[in-house]
């Protein structure tokens, strides 16, 4: 009893099991998408999921030209679809991190 008790424990410490987790759009849940811009780390602020395609904020200075472009491609390759659109979008609080930019990639 004592044995089985232990292995329990032990085996809820190990954390939660990898993920069969989708996202909108059919897209697998993964917690490293930052990865998936192929963007400098350094530049990458946020990556989230939006219902037609992805949100980005990142920092231009510390990213390439065209970063924006590729990492559109990027993230609508992970959908199997293609960017159809760009969105540049207003920061609510660019003070919080000033440089950043907010970007909706649209997939279609």
């Amino acid at each position: 009893m004592i044995v089985a008790a232990a292995l329990t424990l032990g085996l809820a410490a190990c954390g939660r099991a990898p993920t069969d987790d989708v996202l909108r759009g059919g897209v697998l849940a993964r917690t490293d998408l930052h990865r998936t811009t192929e963007l400098p780390p350094a530049s990458i602020r946020s990556v989230a999921r939006k219902d037609a395609g992805w949100r980005l904020i990142y920092h231009p200075a510390a990213a390439p030209a065209d970063a924006e472009q590729k990492a559109a491609a990027a993230l609508c390759l992970l959908e199997k679809n293609r960017p159809t659109r760009i969105d540049l979008l207003p920061m609510s609080a660019p003070e919080d991190d000033p440089g950043a930019r907010m970007i909706d990639v649209i997939c279609g």
